[in-house]
């Protein structure tokens, strides 16, 4: 055999058996084992940040059944879900659905404290019936918290009371919120307080606001809710604004604007923002509380694709 054909072959074979090596290594590397120690598909997305699909959002792709939907968002690489509605959840439901994150390895994110103080039922009133419904709801806030091991739930001050100064409403606000963190901090559960843009009736629509008022409550269990979709309708200037109130948030959710759908169909680059946000070393989830822009199975794949693209941080 001469140099030439010698170098061939052995080329030939080297190519060979590293074209082998590399497809033997594609085929294991898309099995992981689970929480039981059996193999499963390796999620199809690595997600640099914790974003948290709702129940129903991939429902078309998934199924109607929630543990369906719960497998799902694991298999596509999300590692948090939220829910506003669990606390109108059936028990059995609750813990069903607690049991399966356990499984999957997911964290369960915010749910919304019922009455917790939202439309006429404002704590700004100074009321005892107001926060008599406020302070009910956190301790059933509690027990619902432990079946689904989150430590995050939602509260909305209420309406805007005319009759009122707003230094009085303030004050009745935050008295209120001390009270609740002290059912709340034990258990280890956080209110995250939600400036919303919905109305102009509202109590709490500033980012400044409710920093100013966490401040007040001084508790590990009163924190801010900054949803980037109502922050651009009130106030804008997100980075700058969530940079400022950095020490006292507790949650971020997602919604582009106008519109509130997955990112990248309106107003805000989504792609920079995450990218500051990792930067900034943020560990906690991302509720993803949009709609979908387009209808069925495609929508919830695009839904899906937004969120690969923006976590790329590709600017």
């Amino acid at each position: 055999m001469n140099r030439r054909d010698f170098m061939h072959k052995s080329l030939a074979v080297g190519s060979a058996g590293l074209a082998l090596s590399n497809s033997a290594l594609a085929a294991t590397s898309v099995l992981i084992p689970d929480a039981h120690g059996n193999a499963k598909a390796a999620p199809k997305h690595k997600f640099k940040l914790k974003y948290a699909p709702h129940f129903g959002m991939f429902k078309n792709l998934a199924g109607d059944d929630v543990i369906s939907q719960l497998r799902f968002m694991a298999d596509q690489g999300f590692t948090a879900v939220e829910d506003n509605g669990m606390m109108g959840r059936p028990v059995a439901e609750q813990e069903k659905i607690g049991n399966e994150l356990a499984k999957l390895g997911m964290t369960m994110g915010v749910f919304v404290l019922d009455k917790g103080g939202n439309g006429a039922n404002s704590l700004a009133a100074g009321k005892q019936e107001h926060l008599d419904i406020f302070l009910n709801g956190c301790r059933k806030a509690v027990e619902v918290a432990k079946r689904v091991n989150t430590k995050w739930t939602t509260v909305v001050p209420g309406d805007f009371v005319r009759n009122l100064p707003i230094g009085i409403q303030t004050g009745h606000v935050i008295e209120a919120l001390r009270r609740g963190t002290e059912i709340l901090e034990p258990a280890g559960l956080v209110m995250v307080l939600e400036p919303l843009s919905d109305t102009p009736n509202l109590f709490l629509r500033n980012s400044d606001q409710t920093y100013m008022i966490c401040k007040a409550v001084n508790s590990p269990s009163c924190k801010i809710l900054f949803d980037f979709y109502h922050m651009q309708k009130n106030e804008g200037r997100l980075i700058y604004n969530m940079d400022l109130c950095w020490d006292e948030i507790g949650y971020l959710q997602v919604g582009d604007e106008p519109g509130r759908k997955e990112p990248g169909t309106g107003e805000i680059n989504y792609r920079y923002l995450f990218k500051h946000v990792y930067e900034k070393g943020y560990k906690g989830l991302l509720g993803m509380e949009h709609g979908n822009s387009q209808p069925d199975k495609k929508g919830e794949q695009a839904v899906i694709d937004a969120y690969a693209l923006a976590d790329g941080f590709v600017v």
